[in-house]
């Protein structure tokens, strides 16, 4: 997006270098590294910065506003929903992609958000691993609001393990070294010094939860949840597992029914111009037009079940329309200039909430890259410069 800094990235790129700092990434902890890392990071100029922040803080006014909550009530699955929720999700993730609007100019367009963490930990060393590689200018930054590696990094071990002490709080998941993101629970222990448990090895006394640590027995007092109960939903073979939907004597972070309430279902109560016009199919009144909108299901596993290609049919076959929305399409740029066809880009601006805080803040970010129709490893096979990657932005 920064042509002069595209350029002499390019210019200087050669595979020899990307191997080698291939092999830095790898070398945090090897063998964890189970998605494609891109050859770039991108470079974004501070109006398209200035944008997707406006959007971020018209959403957050939703976010926040005293009726949310109710608003969102019937976005958590009845069977799903964990009890003592209280104040709010700790954080918050928009993503954005990089598109072309009918005047041909860029601009943000928003794709999804979520109310439950991402790569947190991996990028403070992924982005300053990126940053040396690519010799990212000093008027450029992966962190926003003024954070660096240090505060970012003070500011997440504050929101998850809190005024607790590390062995009492755990990173939740099922069969974390099963998980493509797994090198993110690795980054995090070795940040904050707390556990990745799979729920699987989670036990309950009355209302307390235990785990082992180290060959003893020890409270979970607090939990920074990485579990997604759709993906738990899919998992077969599990045992006599815990009953989370149940009360216990332990704090979330986030707590579980925020991954529902910040989600595709918050879209339709959203009015921005970088946001799509978005819909719930039963509260549509009058005919669109659907080759220029996407059918999603509000309650479906890594993103199975949408529609691109909309026709009347498709809608006429759905027997509960109330969980599906229909989603303006966006038009992805191929601005990203690479060794072949160019890449598209999302860039997923990280927000953090601590408890005292009235509203999240930015603070951070990861960027992929795509040459495929959608973003994601099954459009992007036998590609080159795509994945994961970091933004900086111009400061």
């Amino acid at each position: 997006m920064q042509q002069s800094l595209r350029k002499k990235f390019n210019e200087q790129f050669t595979e020899e270098k990307y191997q080698a700092y291939m092999a830095q990434v790898e070398a945090l902890h090897p063998g964890a590294l189970d998605f494609r890392n891109a050859e770039t990071p991108v470079f974004i100029p501070k109006d398209f910065t200035d944008k997707m922040l406006g959007a971020c803080e018209d959403i957050i006014d939703v976010i926040t506003a005293p009726n949310f909550k109710e608003l969102t009530e019937r976005s958590i699955p009845s069977d799903l929903k964990v009890p003592d929720e209280k104040g709010h999700t700790q954080f918050v993730v928009f993503d954005f992609g990089i598109c072309e609007n009918e005047a041909g100019a860029l601009e943000p367009q928003l794709i999804e958000m979520q109310g439950f963490p991402t790569l947190f930990a991996f990028q403070a060393f992924h982005s300053e691993l990126t940053r040396k590689y690519a010799g990212v200018p000093d008027n450029y930054s992966s962190y926003i609001n003024g954070y660096n590696r240090e505060s970012y990094i003070q500011l997440l071990k504050e929101i998850i393990v809190g005024d607790h002490q590390p062995e009492n709080v755990i990173l939740l998941e099922i069969f974390p070294e099963k998980q493509k993101t797994r090198i993110d629970f690795y980054c995090t222990e070795q940040l904050l010094g707390i556990q990745t448990v799979c729920l699987t090895k989670l036990t309950a006394e009355g209302d307390k939860l235990y785990y082992d640590h180290n060959g003893t027995k020890t409270q979970v007092k607090r939990i920074y949840n990485r579990l997604i109960f759709d993906d738990l939903q899919q998992q077969e073979g599990l045992g006599n597992i815990i009953d989370l939907t149940r009360s216990y004597d332990v704090e979330w972070v986030p707590h579980p029914n925020w991954f529902y309430r910040i989600s595709k279902f918050t879209l339709p109560f959203i009015s921005n111009p970088y946001v799509p016009e978005t819909f719930f199919l039963n509260e549509v009144t009058q005919p669109l037009p659907l080759n220029e909108y996407v059918l999603k299901p509000l309650f479906s596993f890594a993103g199975m079940g949408v529609v691109i290609d909309v026709t009347q049919e498709d809608i006429d076959r759905i027997k509960d329309p109330e969980n599906w929305i229909l989603q303006r399409k966006v038009h992805y740029a191929p601005i990203i200039q690479t060794m072949d066809e160019p890449a598209k880009a999302e860039i997923r601006l990280f927000y953090f909430w601590k408890d005292e805080w009235t509203r999240p803040i930015a603070v951070h970010n990861l960027a992929r890259l795509s040459k495929g129709k959608m973003i994601g490893t099954r459009y992007n096979k036998d590609k080159t410069w795509v994945g994961g990657t970091v933004a900086y932005f111009e400061q």
